[in-house]
C-alpha cells in the first residue's frame, strides 16, 4: 500500500487573490440559510413548522428514505421561510437568528468505550452524519453499510482554496476524536492523506495510515488518493470526511454540541484584502465579503472554489460544506481573433499560441470568460494529459451520455465523482460540462443498479 503518492498528471492554476494567513471573526448574520441541492439525491422530510422556534443542533428535517438521519440547524431562532420549488419540492430554510443563542445539547460520547451502534446513532443525531459521504455515487453514506475504508485528504490544491494546515491548527484533540469514532465504522483502514513536506495537524495523529502526497492539481482530490491507495471495485463502497468537517465531528462527540463554525477562505483577484473569516454554516456571504472590499464592479461571487463552486450573489449564504468564497471578474466580454493571436495572460496545458508552459508559478488573473462555445467532442488527447487516474476520460463521458449502463461500469464510474472531473472541463475546447455529464451518469447508475 503506498504511504508516497506522486502525481505527475495534472495542472497547477495559480490565481492572484489566495487568502493571507490571518483571521477576522465576521459579522454576525442575521440570516442563516440551509440549500438543500448540497444534499444531492436525498429527499427530505420536515420536522418543524415555518414560523417555529428551533435551537442550535435541533432538527430541521430529515432522511424520508432514512428518518434517523437529522438535518439540523446551526443557529437558534425562527423558521422564517422554507422556499419551495416545482411539484412543492423543498429547495432553501431560512433562519432569523436569536441574538442569544441557544444550545440543544446531547450525551458525551467515550470514544474509547462506545462501539459501532452507538457513535453511528449519535452521529445520526446529533446532525453530523451528512458530513459523510460515500463512493460510488458521490451522495450522502448509507448509515446501513460498512465501507471498507475511509479516506479524509488534507491536501489540497484546487484553486484558491482554503489552507487546512492553517485553518486546523490547533483542533488535534477534536481531529483524533472524530478520527477515532470513524476508525470503528469500518473493519478497514482510514486513510489519511497530507502535503509532502508540511507541517500538518494530522502528523502526529493515531491509528490511522498517513499518506504523503506531491503533485499539481488534482492530486489534492481525495478520489485521485482513493485511486492510487485502494481502489473501488462493483458491490465496494469508500466513504469520505472533509478535514474541516472532522472538527466539527469530534468536537460533537467530546462535548454534545453541533457548533458548525468555518473559517472561510475569501479570495480572488476582485478582494482586496484576501483573508480568513470565522463564521457559521450558512451565514450571509455579505457578512464578511464587504469588510475585506470589492475592488470592481462587474465581479462573481462564486460558493467554493473556482473549479467546483457555484454561482451566487453577496446576499446568498455560505454553503453546507464550503469554507471557502471565491470573488473574481466576470468574463462578459468576447476578445477580437482570440483564437488567433500570442496569449500571455492565460492559463494553458497546450504550447499551441500560449506560453503559460514557460513559467509555471506566474499567478494569473482570470476571469469567468470560457474564451469559446460549446460544441461537438474533439479528439486531441488533453484529458489523459491532466487527469491522473488509471480511466479513458472521454469514453467515460460519451458513455454517460449515451446512457450505456454496462459501459459506464466498465469505464470506471464507480470510482469518480463529479469534482474529478473539474479540470478536464476547465481544458476542454469544447466546453462540455463534464462535472455535470458525471453528475448525471452516476444518478442513473445508481437509479437502476443502486
Amino acid at each position: 500500500m503506498p504511504t508516497d503518492i506522486r502525481i505527475k498528471k495534472g495542472l497547477n492554476i495559480n490565481l492572484v487573490g489566495a487568502a493571507e494567513p490571518s483571521t477576522s471573526q465576521a459579522v454576525s448574520s442575521n440570516t442563516y440559510a440551509i440549500n438543500l441541492s448540497d444534499f444531492h439525491g436525498m429527499t427530505p422530510k420536515m420536522a418543524v413548522r415555518e414560523g417555529a422556534e428551533v435551537q442550535a443542533g435541533e432538527p430541521l428535517f430529515y432522511n424520508k428514505d432514512f428518518p434517523e438521519m437529522q438535518f439540523v440547524s446551526p443557529v437558534s431562532g425562527e423558521l422564517v421561510e422554507i422556499e419551495r420549488g416545482a411539484r412543492r419540492r423543498i429547495l432553501t430554510l431560512r433562519i432569523l437568528a436569536d441574538k442569544q443563542q441557544r444550545v440543544l445539547k446531547h450525551q458525551p460520547v467515550d470514544v474509547a468505550k462506545a462501539d459501532a451502534d452507538a457513535i453511528r446513532a449519535f452521529l445520526l443525531q446529533s446532525g453530523c452524519w451528512p458530513f459523510i459521504w460515500q463512493r460510488p455515487y458521490d451522495v450522502i453514506a448509507d448509515p446501513l453499510s460498512v465501507p471498507k475504508a475511509i479516506f479524509v485528504s488534507a491536501y489540497v490544491t484546487a484553486p484558491l482554496a482554503a489552507d487546512i494546515n492553517y485553518t486546523l491548527k490547533g483542533k488535534e484533540k477534536e481531529l483524533q476524536a472524530a478520527l477515532d469514532a470513524l476508525g470503528k465504522l469500518t473493519p478497514g483502514t482510514v486513510h489519511v492523506s497530507v502535503g509532502k513536506g508540511e507541517d500538518s495537524p494530522f502528523a502526529g495523529l493515531k491509528g490511522i495510515s498517513l499518506h504523503t502526497v506531491s503533485g499539481p492539481h488534482p492530486a489534492g482530490l481525495v478520489g485521485t488518493q482513493i485511486n492510487r491507495i485502494d481502489p473501488i471495485n462493483k458491490g465496494e463502497r469508500v466513504w469520505t470526511v472533509s478535514p474541516q468537517d472532522l472538527v466539527i465531528i469530534g468536537e460533537a462527540l467530546l462535548t454534545g454540541i453541533f457548533n458548525p463554525k468555518r473559517t472561510v477562505a475569501l479570495a480572488g483577484s476582485c478582494v482586496k484584502q484576501p483573508k480568513y473569516y470565522t463564521t457559521r454554516i450558512g451565514a450571509e456571504i455579505s457578512t464578511f465579503l464587504y469588510a475585506s472590499g470589492v475592488n470592481e464592479t462587474r465581479c462573481r461571487v462564486i460558493n467554493g472554489d473556482v473549479l467546483t463552486g457555484s454561482k451566487t450573489r453577496p446576499e446568498g449564504h455560505l454553503g453546507f460544506y464550503n469554507n471557502a468564497v471565491s470573488v473574481i471578474p466576470e468574463g462578459d466580454d468576447y476578445e477580437f481573433f482570440g483564437w488567433n493571436k500570442p496569449v500571455f495572460n492565460k492559463i494553458s496545458n497546450t504550447r499551441a499560441l500560449t506560453f503559460s508552459w514557460l513559467r509555471p508559478k506566474k499567478k494569473y488573473d482570470l476571469d469567468t470568460n470560457t474564451n469559446g462555445e460549446h460544441r461537438a467532442f474533439v479528439v486531441t488527447g488533453q484529458y489523459e494529459e491532466v487527469f491522473p487516474m488509471d480511466i479513458y476520460p472521454m469514453q467515460l463521458l460519451k458513455a454517460c451520455m449515451y446512457k450505456d449502463i454496462d459501459e459506464m461500469e466498465q469505464l470506471g464510474l464507480y470510482e469518480v465523482a463529479p469534482e474529478d472531473f473539474a479540470l478536464t472541463e476547465f481544458i476542454c475546447i469544447s466546453k462540455q460540462p463534464h462535472q455535470q455529464i458525471i453528475r448525471e451518469g452516476l444518478d442513473l447508475l445508481q437509479k437502476e443498479i443502486g
